[in-house]
């Protein structure tokens, strides 16, 4: 991250936002576009969500989702792997747990508790100014078909990077190469939001402006002060 001494930098143009994981110093009106995450920004997506309704013990809970749905399985299917396939073949290796396995792809859209209404807000705002957003996300190609025609608020985007689709994902810098080339973004320019300090971590290595996402009021204070949004009246 590039940082900047304030005693040089005292413009009251120039604002930092240091709680959010970017200490770049950056101008009002230097973003041209905003690049979101998907899954923990406007979507409460969380396997456990399920997953307390058919495990009711924690501890069998957590071990199940850490040793037998477990993130670097499901790591796959975010790089492109058949959700169904998976977990048929999962099922097969472990069959005690078949059921459990196969809620996975059968009731997955259940992982999902709901929407964060105020990021979609803050996104539509973006929308109404004019701001180009994009989509940058981990995620099954089969859930993101579903979402996209499920959540309206995905037509505000004017593009997506899906890992699935790519077969390669955050935190990995390709995806964001890719992202870059394909939308013709500069990313001195480009804010990205993200609510994984490692991907946060990843993008501001190459160059970004980073946000990483806490709440909705947040974000949108941190884009007033970017120039993006207005600051509404008390």
């Amino acid at each position: 991250m590039r940082n900047c001494d304030t005693h040089t930098c005292s413009s009251s143009s120039i604002i930092t936002c240091e709680e959010s994981h970017c200490d770049v110093i950056v101008k009002q009106d230097a973003i041209d576009a905003v690049v979101f995450d998907i899954g923990g920004v406007f979507i409460d997506w969380d396997p456990r969500h399920l997953y307390r309704k058919l495990i009711a013990d924690d501890e069998a809970r957590e071990y199940f989702l850490s040793e037998i749905c477990s993130p670097e399985w499901h790591a796959e299917q975010d790089l492109g792997r058949d959700t169904t396939e998976a977990c048929r073949e999962l099922a097969l290796r472990h069959p005690e747990y078949a059921p459990l396995i196969s809620a996975w792809s059968e009731r997955n859209e259940e992982m999902v508790a709901g929407v964060v209404e105020g990021s979609i807000a803050v996104l539509h705002e973006l929308h109404e100014r004019n701001v180009p957003c994009f989509a940058l996300s981990n995620m099954e190609s089969e859930a993101f078909a579903r979402r996209r025609e499920r959540y309206g608020f995905m037509s505000d985007f004017a593009g997506f990077v899906i890992s699935s689709t790519e077969h390669v994902a955050k935190p990995d810098e390709e995806i964001f190469s890719r992202l870059l080339a394909r939308f013709s973004l500069k990313p001195e320019r480009t804010l990205f939001v993200d609510d994984r300090a490692l991907n946060i971590a990843v993008a501001a290595r190459l160059g970004f402006v980073v946000c990483l996402f806490s709440s909705p009021a947040e974000l949108r204070e941190r884009l007033v002060g970017f120039g993006l949004l207005k600051k509404r009246p008390r």
